[in-house]
């Protein structure tokens, strides 16, 4: 494997632990990821230039494009996502009020607007952010500290697939409290690097693979996200895990493939009643008083 001569783009533990980081045994093309001793947290060595050179792809034109099955089941997944949240607010949709932080095209936007909430979007990639407002949706472009939006302007905020790319989440996740209002909801989703996908596959799971999923330099499990999210005074309302694989499709002979998914589907249940599943949804709230 190629190592990288530069220093590592994170340097440091993003949930603000003091432990040691040692090497982990997961080794991909940047190098050896390296682990958090205090909570568990994986880290990149991707060097600055290789993080900008793989967050390129999520201005592409084609970028986050879905159709047809892809498309439907994401909307299912917004849909199911939207009821959790309305169950833990308390509040009809049209009385809640929702941003998508870091949004691509929209689409969960859009699931929302047609569920009746009052949402919109905000999203750093001026491509793609251009690609939300030509399909007529409320997307502006910048990132959120950028927007200056009133305290406790919002209900609920979402970060999907945000924070796994970020070397010092804390400021963002700071202006996300700021602009909640009391008892609302920060969803945020990324990938359980303690799931049992991550220790049958390691360096086989794409979700490591810079070249994959551009930009992943920090990788979470639920004792780190529950301790970034008190750092940034959240409580935490729900964390749910879900789903297992063992191999990627295309990457495995068919039948072994086929194997794997049934094993898989059998232990998603387990999974998830364990913690362990590979896809990480926390729902954390602002403190009432907060």
């Amino acid at each position: 494997m190629k190592q990288h001569a530069e220093q590592p783009y994170v340097r440091s533990c993003p949930v603000g632990c003091t432990a040691p980081i040692t090497d982990s045994a997961i080794v991909v093309a940047e190098g050896a990821l390296r682990r958090c001793s205090g909570c568990g947290q994986l880290l990149s060595r991707a060097s600055a230039a290789r993080y900008a050179e793989t967050m390129a792809q999520f201005n592409a034109a084609d970028f986050n494009a879905p159709q047809g099955r892809e498309l439907a089941r994401r909307q299912a997944v917004a849909q199911r996502r939207l009821a959790r949240i309305t169950a833990l607010l308390g509040k009809a949709a049209a009385d809640t009020r929702v941003l998508d932080v870091g949004c691509s095209r929209g689409q969960f936007v859009a699931a929302a607007i047609a569920a009746g909430y009052r949402a919109e979007g905000v999203e750093p990639a001026p491509r793609v952010a251009e690609a939300a407002r030509a399909a007529g949706l409320p997307v502006v472009t910048g990132l959120l500290e950028d927007q200056h939006y009133p305290d406790g302007h919002f209900d609920v905020l979402t970060l999907f697939e945000v924070i796994e790319h970020l070397r010092d989440p804390l400021p963002l996740l700071a202006e996300c409290r700021r602009v909640l209002k009391p008892a609302g909801i920060l969803l945020v989703s990324t990938a359980n690097a303690e799931s049992w996908t991550a220790a049958a596959m390691g360096a086989r799971w794409d979700y490591f693979d810079m070249e994959k999923d551009g930009g992943h330099v920090s990788f979470y499990n639920p004792r780190s996200m529950a301790k970034i999210a008190a750092a940034a005074g959240f409580e935490v309302a729900r964390l749910d895990t879900a789903r297992v694989k063992f191999h990627d499709k295309g990457d495995t002979p068919r039948g072994l493939y086929v194997l794997g998914k049934i094993v898989a589907e059998l232990l998603n249940l387990p999974a998830r009643l364990a913690g362990r599943g590979h896809d990480l949804l926390a729902y954390l709230r602002k403190p009432s008083a907060g």
